[in-house]
């Protein structure tokens, strides 16, 4: 884990401002004192799940994610969303990940899934062979999934995080009524925002941080569009709205931007930057700036890139354990994209083992 951070020169002046004992809500004095407690781990899980029966599982993934971020690093950012996209519909159970037929089109056919990029799922495949051909069929490519979002992240340049594991796949994916209305809108105020992630466990740091994620990535007019035609938001920035009429001249535009304005392929703390000069792209974004339950958060970040890392990884760990099929539940697929047959139920898992951290540094 990301170590205990010590908050900025700047954020400190903040705070004096405030008075002498002022802390954001969400900063405890505890916090700034000792290492921040891990969230705890939902039983079936282990950071050491696989010490035992796939000991190079981590490498694996790190060296493979390594070179095809040589190639192309925007794929960094649709991992990471793959695994959140997952998690928020049924669980971090892999059923993202489904194919689907024209009578029963699966979760990569819904709206807001439309936009993952096919390459993603392609690495995904990729890293699911180099697997089996270590070690068997011992891996879920819900562990897979949520490992490479991690290496996303930190080959980006965000933080390390640890990622329990022990995940078995789903065998069925959701409606798309129920991907739908569980998957967030960009059109959505930080009101509504914050209640969908309060619903899967998350609190209002959660959410900041993990919004936190759009520092890298793109978008396409359309999930912003509304911001700009026929009434342009008040709440944009002036000349960010102008760049974005260039790249989205009017509301039928296919064209694509990025999601932080300063540095799109790094992941770090400037997507705060952003929303404090008012150039969040979505409005579930600005919003986080401008409602009062999270704009000190924001403005904390902001300042703070380690204590956003550290709040970043620890929601990441408390959403990779939404809804998860453990043990004997579900399967271990053999194909990412596809479930089992009845006669084929997949390997069981190894037991867990030792007291790793689930942190290669590789």
């Amino acid at each position: 884990m990301v170590g205990a951070a010590s908050i900025t020169s700047v954020f400190l002046l903040i705070l004096l401002a405030a008075g002498p004992n002022s802390l954001p809500a969400f900063v405890s004095a505890a916090d700034e004192c000792q290492e921040p407690p891990q969230p705890a781990v939902v039983e079936g899980l282990s950071w050491s799940f696989y010490k035992q029966s796939c000991p190079k599982l981590e490498h694996i993934i790190r060296r493979h994610l390594k070179k095809v971020f040589e190639q192309d690093i925007t794929l960094a950012a649709t991992l990471l969303r793959i695994h959140f996209h997952d998690c928020f519909v049924q669980g971090c159970d892999g059923s993202l990940l489904l194919d689907g037929t024209a009578s029963d089109p699966s979760e990569k056919e819904a709206a807001p899934n439309l936009s993952l990029r096919a390459e993603a799922f392609t690495v995904i495949d990729e890293l699911s062979a180099l697997v089996q051909d270590e070690c068997g069929q011992v891996v879920s490519c819900a562990d897979i999934a949520a490992l490479a979002a991690r290496d996303s992240v930190h080959l980006s340049g965000g933080p390390n995080y640890g990622v329990p594991l022990g995940r078995r796949d789903g065998t069925s994916f959701a409606t798309q009524a129920t991907t739908l209305a569980n998957l967030p809108s960009p059109f959505s105020n930080a009101t509504t925002i914050l209640s969908e992630f309060a619903a899967k466990g998350l609190d209002d740091t959660d959410t900041v941080a993990l919004s936190g994620g759009h520092t890298i990535g793109r978008s396409h007019c359309a999930a912003f569009v509304p911001r700009l035609y026929p009434t342009q938001d008040p709440t944009l920035n002036p000349a960010f709205a102008d760049e974005l009429k260039i790249t989205c001249p009017d509301t039928n535009s296919t064209n694509i931007t990025v999601l932080d304005l300063r540095t799109p392929n790094k992941f770090d703390k400037k997507y705060f930057v952003d929303l404090e000069n008012h150039e969040g792209l979505f409005t579930s974004d600005q919003d986080l700036y401008s409602n009062e339950r999270t704009k000190e958060i924001v403005e904390a970040f902001s300042v703070d890139q380690d204590l956003f890392f550290e709040k970043f990884s620890v929601a990441m760990i408390k959403l990779g354990q939404i809804q998860v099929l453990t043990g004997t539940e579900g399967e271990i697929r053999t194909n990412c994209s596809a479930k089992n047959s009845d006669s084929f139920p997949g390997l069981q898992y190894g037991a867990e083992d030792g007291t790793y951290d689930g942190r290669d540094e590789l």
